[in-house]
């Protein structure tokens, strides 16, 4: 069960109280920007192997909140396990991304829930080595993708500008591709159970292709998994807090906000800043310094940060970019973002 960390600003504000200075994390934060994250992935073998050393994964998850004293961790995984978890062949090539056997109709049949708790565990002990070596002041996200964008790569079968794979399936077969879409909800909802379970304080679900998706096929593929996912883990653990982050939703955030049952949403860095605090008027936000000014530092990361920061004043924000951290950003940027997010209260 999660351990009672209410004290933990992010968790306060998740919970609806608007903080100043907000809390920040930022996704992608253990990664190959920091050189004691390198050291540590030359030790590991392949990515996935990395995955599932608990006392590696752990080590990664905890580097950047050391280092720079944030409010939270998130746990070091993929959003990949998951299919790796039901069957489906993953693997992760250097300088070339995730390639998978590509999924079709005829293969999610054997595709089989019934052994993927057993084939992470190895994710779930990570999530408690985290959680028994943070304060409590220090919440630890859980997260999974989204059932949208994990069929995706499995239709794919590696990343892609357009993805005509798993959107001409889906429109050439609609029963085949939902049943796809049905056996990740479930298979999701029992990932994020066994985090939490194991100590995960949070959850985010990563919807980074959600903007690919006409209406009626985003309020179908991503907004009703979302809100599938969102009521049966807040079944199982009622007290559960669910960040939702629709990479690309545009003009359907609103709405995505007012369905799925989330408790906050995350903005990618094209969510204008009034879109944004239309949607806090709903719920917490979470955004969006575009990844690009990070990696550019300086006055214009500085004058973007008081700006975010005085937009998202009002409501219950968390601090955090509009997508991942990029691999060149220098660590000091990091730190004056750090900075620059715990100054002076914004005007």
């Amino acid at each position: 069960m999660p351990s009672p960390t209410l004290q933990s600003n992010l968790l306060r504000v998740l919970a609806g109280e608007a903080l100043d200075p907000p809390p920040v994390w930022l996704m992608r934060q253990a990664g190959r920007y920091l050189p004691e994250y390198r050291a540590l992935r030359a030790k590991a073998g392949g990515f996935l192997q990395f995955c599932y050393a608990p006392e590696l994964a752990a080590e990664a998850t905890l580097q950047p909140v050391r280092r720079f004293d944030l409010d939270a961790a998130i746990l070091f995984s993929d959003i990949l396990v998951v299919p790796d978890g039901l069957g489906a062949r993953v693997d992760f090539r250097e300088g070339e991304g995730p390639v998978l056997e590509p999924t079709g109709a005829k293969d999610v049949d054997r595709l089989s829930l019934r052994r993927m708790r057993a084939h992470l565990a190895p994710v779930y002990e990570t999530v408690a080595r985290v959680r028994a070596s943070l304060p409590p002041s220090k919440a630890l996200i859980g997260f999974a993708g989204a059932p949208w964008t994990v069929a995706c790569y499995m239709a794919e079968g590696k990343t892609s500008r357009d993805f005509a794979a798993p959107k001409a399936w889906l429109w050439r077969d609609p029963a085949s591709f939902q049943a796809l879409i049905d056996l990740l909800v479930e298979a999701t909802i029992e990932h994020l159970a066994a985090q939490i379970e194991a100590g995960a304080d949070c959850v985010q679900l990563f919807d980074t292709w959600a903007g690919i998706l006409p209406d009626a096929e985003f309020r179908r593929y991503a907004i009703a998994p979302i809100a599938r996912i969102a009521a049966g883990l807040k079944r199982r653990h009622s007290g559960t807090r669910i960040i939702g982050f629709p990479r690309g939703a545009g003009a359907m955030l609103e709405e995505y906000a007012r369905k799925t049952g989330v408790d906050a949403v995350g903005l990618d860095y094209g969510i204008p800043l009034e879109a944004g605090r239309a949607v806090q008027a709903r719920l917490p936000v979470q955004g969006n310094l575009d990844p690009v000014l990070l990696l550019a530092g300086g006055t214009a990361m500085i004058d973007r940060i008081a700006e975010i920061r005085r937009a998202f004043s009002a409501g219950p924000h968390i601090f955090n970019l509009g997508h991942g951290i990029l691999p060149p950003t220098p660590p000091e940027h990091f730190a004056a973002l750090v900075d620059a997010v715990r100054g002076a209260a914004v005007p």
